[in-house]
């Protein structure tokens, strides 16, 4: 893969470590291409349930390496949309694509690009330590991953607007106050209650848990009567489905449940 990105898979739960800790994870082309292979490994394998972002160090990630921007700069403006098209900007649209849970492990420092990231993921668990904010204005930028994309619609417009303009960093507690995290951990418990809950969705009805992912997203963007027919046009298929009747079977038999790809 990289060696300034660790990927393994154990127990249908796949890991994605950043691993440049002297740099607090700000990523480079190099990372970004591994990162993007990983995902699609994720993306394709029956080996994958659920998939774990996490960093090394103090931190989850600075976002992109501000030590290479001023050779960033020195393009022409038609290389700079280039880039970050054909770059950072790949990375939410693979997520997108993927169908499977993503858990942002949230170990450090989460600031910019690095942030924007775990914005990206499905669910954020934070160490207690851990801190987040937008940094762009402070660099005379925009976000350029996603990010006023994504943090409006998770703590409301006014409040994205107050972390953007602002630059000021708010801590994990008050990250899960307003909904920018779904839980805080003690940082030696972070990665065990991740992968506690990593397991049990792993171990559920994949079938089911994508296509509730899937229309859980899809809603966002569609009138009621258009998810209200997504739901009816996906719900013959895990009515046909083995795991629906395994469930069933366990249910009847006052057992739990084994699903296929278990």
């Amino acid at each position: 893969m990289h060696e300034n990105l660790h990927f393994e898979v154990k127990d249908k739960i796949a890991t994605i470590r950043l691993n440049r800790p002297d740099k607090l994870n700000a990523f480079t082309d190099e990372m970004l291409a591994a990162w993007l292979e990983a995902l699609e490994e994720c993306r394709m394998s029956d080996a994958i349930n659920v998939i774990v972002i996490t960093g090394t160090g103090r931190a989850f990630s600075t976002g992109g390496d501000v030590g290479r921007f001023t050779d960033y700069s020195a393009n022409t403006p038609a290389n700079i949309k280039r880039r970050l098209t054909e770059n950072i900007q790949r990375l939410p649209r693979k997520l997108e694509a993927i169908d499977k849970p993503v858990i942002a492990a949230i170990n450090g420092v989460a600031t910019g690009g690095g942030l924007d990231v775990a914005l990206m993921c499905d669910i954020r668990f934070a160490a207690e330590s851990a801190r987040f904010a937008e940094t762009y204005a402070r660099m005379g930028l925009i976000p350029g991953a996603g990010g006023a994309y994504f943090l409006p619609r998770l703590i409301g417009t006014a409040r994205a607007l107050e972390m953007f303009w602002s630059n000021d960093f708010i801590d994990a507690r008050e990250a899960e106050r307003i909904g920018l995290v779904n839980r805080v951990f003690p940082d030696e418990h972070l990665m065990e209650k991740t992968y506690e809950f990593a397991a049990r969705v792993a171990h559920g009805a994949p079938l089911a848990v994508r296509l509730i992912k899937r229309i859980i997203y899809e809603g966002l963007s569609i009138d009621l009567r258009a998810a209200l027919h997504l739901v009816a046009s996906n719900m013959p298929i895990v009515r046909a489905s083995e795991d629906h009747q395994e469930a069933v079977n366990a249910y009847k038999e006052k057992r739990e449940p084994h699903f296929h790809g278990r």
